[in-house]
């Protein structure tokens, strides 16, 4: 892959990594409108770095607001660690079956298929995309709805409750193996619809990513390597160490410009336009399928 391709999809992993519009059904439709594949080993082993440096922007800006919210005291260290065990077991629990199913339903002569083959099925990526858009956007216009009082105030500042992390790590569950189910707009979606507050869910939503990210990208680094064996393929670090720490340095700067438009559009009540945007995206993809891409 050229470094103008690598700056391309790092740029819009970044991006729509961040934004909860998912990153996936843009990579792919962008490596597609590319002639990349993106389900090689060489490609998956560039997303699993860009992906890297999405986590590293989520990091350095929620680090401030983590360090009051999270870290502020020992109780709250304590409270949202148990927040958080709970949120990733419950995910790892859901994908687990899903991970088999869609294995299966992939596979031929009785064997299961590696999920990465979702990479280059469009079809499957466009539902799941307007899927997320629709729950992206009702939960956006209920939200903005929600009354204003002092009560209603007091009560949605609440804080991230077990309730908001139960429903937020199912729906991480479900989005991990759905390219198009956008994670980022799923789970703050769930919060929202919990009654939580704006900031304190998009931050603990983020919280959650950061917690999974490297777990999911050892998974991935696993997948990387098994498809490179089974196909006889030697994975070399060398040649995709160069393109792979330009993606990270755009896919990085890429995400802190997203994360700053998701706050402010989160923060003004604007949530339900990402909803509607993904649901003309998916519009979009399921005619470049019938193009036959």
């Amino acid at each position: 892959m050229s470094v103008w391709h690598v700056i391309v999809l790092a740029i819009v992993q970044g991006l729509a990594e961040l934004l909860p519009v998912s990153s996936s059904a843009h990579v792919i439709v962008a490596a597609e409108l590319m002639h990349e594949n993106m389900s090689t080993p060489a490609n998956a082993l560039l997303l699993v770095l860009l992906h890297t440096g999405t986590m590293f922007a989520v990091i350095a800006y929620f680090w401030r607001r983590w360090m009051d919210e999270i870290f502020g005291s020992w109780a709250k260290v304590l409270h949202y660690a148990k927040l958080i065990f709970v949120s990733s077991l419950l995910s790892g629990i859901v994908f687990a079956p899903i991970d088999k199913l869609v294995g299966h339903l992939l596979g031929s002569g009785g064997h299961a298929a590696d999920i990465e083959l979702l990479f280059n099925k469009l079809n499957w990526i466009a539902p799941a995309l307007a899927l997320a858009g629709v729950l992206i956007l009702y939960a956006g216009l209920r939200e903005a709805r929600r009354p204003e009082t002092e009560e209603e105030k007091r009560t949605a500042a609440r804080g991230v409750q077990w309730g908001d992390a139960i429903l937020m790590g199912i729906l991480q569950g479900i989005a991990i193996p759905f390219r198009g189910f956008s994670r980022s707009g799923v789970t703050i979606s769930g919060g929202l619809l919990t009654g939580g507050e704006r900031r304190k869910i998009e931050s603990y939503s983020f919280a959650m990513v950061v917690a999974i990210t490297p777990l999911a990208i050892a998974w991935e680094l696993r997948r990387v390597y098994k498809t490179a064996h089974l196909a006889g393929i030697t994975v070399h670090w060398g040649p995709a160490l160069t393109p792979g720490i330009i993606g990270i340095i755009f896919s990085f700067t890429a995400g802190m410009l997203a994360l700053r438009w998701l706050s402010r559009w989160l923060e003004n009540g604007k949530w339900h336009w990402f909803g509607i945007y993904c649901l003309a995206a998916a519009g979009v993809i399921g005619y470049l399928y019938h193009l036959g891409y």
